[in-house]
């Protein structure tokens, strides 16, 4: 009999036992990995180089992210002229205020918001009810789709940005949130269609057969059935369209020329940009800004792409 939160080997596994009990003794258990973890390090010099060079990697990794911190806080002569320092003299926190109302970054957030959640929407059905059909359908051409899928996924956006302008000149749309949407949503995306292909189609044939004897149709089961199994994919899904959408900058400048307006976030970042200079802290203190939703979304959604990554990975 052993104490609440205490560690026991399993006889027949040899495995380490959960704790019994609540937070206290998970907190336990995490220090005591952590301790172990550090005497494995400190026991072999070879692990402790390899720790202290991954730290140096970390390190540099994550220094243009502090610099654009620090950059934020500090004036226009200080962002260069300090050189390698991270501490400002005295924090300018008027430059984030400074970008949020006099440059219009309120207007272009909202609208980057609109335009975001719009292409997430759109490229998450559209992606999950292909790779549906791909991943659980045989019908004749199938292969050949997937060819002209692929050879999709390797064309720039340059290349492709004039037929979509005049297809949505034509339909109207062209200085609209719609018009930017349909643009945004009109590649390929290719990669999310075959994440969802794949994973469908390891999906067992009694889900659909047991639907189908409760009624269900196609529709039905795959709203209902098929796509909340596919949680994890559609987080990973969800973090790429938001990463593609919240920072693509050439086709919302394309769609937004005749309409400053309509402009995001990536695209507002060029009124910082002056005829006799340029407003490096403001231009900062954007950039941070924009990257709040961001880090939000990531960690919401981190724990389901990391599973959706090592699903993959055993497959």
């Amino acid at each position: 009999m052993t104490a609440p939160g205490s560690l026991d080997r399993a006889p027949e596994t040899g495995t380490t036992r959960r704790p019994v009990g609540g937070g206290p003794q998970r907190h336990e258990l995490a220090r005591v990995r952590r301790a172990r973890r550090w005497q494995a390090i400190r026991a072999r010099p070879g692990n402790l180089l390899i720790f202290l060079g991954l730290l140096i990697l970390a390190a540099l990794w994550i220094y243009p992210f502090i610099w654009l911190i620090s950059a934020s806080l500090k004036t226009p002569g200080e962002v260069f002229g300090s050189g390698l320092g991270l501490i400002p003299e005295t924090p300018m926190w008027e430059n984030y205020s400074r970008a949020w109302t006099t440059v219009g970054f309120d207007k272009y957030f909202l609208n980057t918001i609109i335009i975001t959640a719009g292409t997430v929407l759109l490229i998450v059905v559209r992606s999950a009810l292909a790779g549906y059909v791909l991943g659980r359908y045989s019908f004749a051409g199938k292969k050949l789709l997937i060819i002209i899928f692929l050879i999709t996924f390797f064309l720039p956006e340059g290349y492709t940005i004039i037929p979509v302008v005049q297809l949505t000149d034509q339909m109207g749309l062209l200085n609209t949130h719609l018009g930017v949407i349909l643009g945004l949503g009109a590649g390929g995306q290719i990669a999310s269609t075959l994440l969802y292909a794949g994973y469908f189609r390891g999906l067992p044939k009694e889900l659909e057969e047991c639907a189908r004897l409760d009624g269900a149709g196609h529709f039905r089961i795959f709203f209902q059935v098929m796509l909340p199994l596919a949680w994890p994919i559609t987080a990973t899904v969800v973090i790429l369209t938001f990463l593609f959408a919240w920072n693509n900058y050439l086709l919302p400048l394309v769609f937004t020329l005749s309409e400053p307006g309509l402009r995001t976030l990536a695209v507002g970042m060029t009124a910082f940009v002056g005829e006799y200079g340029t407003d490096w802290p403001g231009m900062a203190a954007a950039a941070m800004l924009s990257l709040v939703p961001v880090m939000i979304v990531f960690v919401a959604l981190q724990s389901k792409f990391v599973d959706s990554i090592a699903g993959a990975v055993k497959q």
